[in-house]
């Protein structure tokens, strides 16, 4: 097969994640088929080292209509059986081969079905929806995911295929070492007992009322003696774009409490991971979730929201809460904090259910549609068209 993939959004937060871990897994397995890497090619170094079947092709960055008729040049030179989009798109394309695509989540369009009907906003839609309804085979990563993309678009369920998400191997690399604890000393200051919370900073991300459940729990342990220096770690975007936040910190009194550290690197992550008490993670909404996950890697026990793709994710091996509810955050907090029989029990299960996902799994899953998708169009050979591509053996 020749199979061209898009990585024109591989710097994107999430959609970057899953083009770099699907190509390298991509790339260990599969030696044989042919592989155009469609974007900016000097972004592929970000990838790593890839075998001699997969290939850079430049293609502009922007999404216009310019870049969508260059696309349609070079997937037709290219002679491409099909192309990957690793994220849902809105406008429609009429490509010269069959393409797939990704979705990682609906958020988008969750306004649909609270009865928005904007004009606009139903044009969006509706040219979403003729995307997925054109698309030779959808991913969805989580079962929560595909049903949402059933239950908004009307797609049929046998188009879907779920195929998971897993973590990057930099968060298997063991725990953190004494040198990287006195690292965490030396460089942010953190000698103190934290929860964390690493992810986008957004309103469906819920970090209010992670901040008023964090300034209730001070004042519970306070009443016991217990944790006085414990504080709150926020890793992620940048503060000033977000001054509800710092609003919610003060109405708290937790202004000394809150520690707000901005974007840091994977391999900085993978030492606060390892360090934090407990992970908090109360998210609205989510189509997968990988930092819960991320944090069970390295034996961190883990409180979440009951609801989206969370409790798919997490099985049994996180403390599940209302994420709308306060004190039952609080309450939760507190016993995680406490409980040390619990804590151990969270650890060892949070390693098992990290197991469950791999990029190597799922890079077979993916490999496995894009053959049914080629099968089915080697079976039937079209009459060749103006930049049509000719018709394949069966590749399987």
């Amino acid at each position: 097969m020749r199979i061209a993939f898009d990585i024109r959004r591989i710097n994107e937060f999430g959609v970057g994640t899953y083009t770099r871990n699907i190509i390298r897994a991509l790339a260990q397995r599969d030696h044989e088929n042919k592989y155009f890497l469609l974007g900016p090619t000097e972004k592929v170094a970000e990838i790593g080292k890839l075998p001699e079947n997969f290939k850079a092709v430049a293609l502009p960055a922007a999404d216009t209509f310019r870049g969508y008729m260059q696309c349609r040049t070079v997937l037709s030179r290219l002679g491409c059986d099909l192309v990957h989009v690793p994220h849902l798109f809105w406008l429609p394309r009429r490509l010269p081969c069959h393409y797939v695509v990704t979705v990682h989540d609906m958020l988008e369009y969750m306004y649909r079905a609270h009865g928005a009907s904007n004009i606009r906003r139903s044009l969006h839609f509706d040219l979403t929806r003729m995307v997925l309804k054109h698309a030779s085979r959808i991913f969805a990563v989580s079962c929560f995911t595909k049903t949402e993309v059933e239950k908004l678009f009307g797609i049929n369920p046998n188009k879907i295929e779920v195929v998971y998400n897993a973590i990057d191997q930099r968060f298997l690399r063991g725990h953190a070492t004494d040198a990287d604890r006195q690292f965490l000393a030396e460089r942010y200051q953190v000698t103190y007992p934290f929860l964390l919370y690493a992810g986008r900073i957004s309103p469906h991300k819920n970090l209010v009322r992670i901040i008023e459940a964090f300034s209730a729990l001070k004042a519970e342990l306070l009443k016991q003696d217990q944790y006085h220096d414990l504080k709150l770690i926020i890793i992620g975007d940048e503060l000033s774009k977000h001054p509800d936040l710092r609003r919610t910190v003060v109405r708290g009194g937790v202004q000394n409490d809150v520690r707000f550290m901005g974007f840091v690197p994977i391999e900085v992550l993978r030492i606060f991971y390892d360090a934090a008490k407990v992970f908090v993670f109360p998210s609205l909404y989510e189509g997968f979730g990988l930092p819960p996950l991320e944090a069970m890697a390295h034996g961190t026990p883990v409180l979440t929201s009951n609801t989206s793709s969370i409790p798919e994710v997490v099985g049994n091996a996180a403390v599940l809460v209302n994420p709308e509810n306060v004190f039952e955050m609080m309450r939760a907090l507190q016993r995680v904090l406490l409980d040390q029989a619990l804590r151990e029990k969270m650890r060892q299960r949070g390693y098992e259910q990290v197991k469950k996902f791999s990029w190597d799994r799922s890079a077979a899953d993916v490999l496995a549609g894009y053959e049914e998708v080629v099968g089915r169009q080697a079976m039937v050979v079209p009459v060749p068209q103006a930049e049509e591509i000719r018709p394949v053996k069966d590749a399987r």
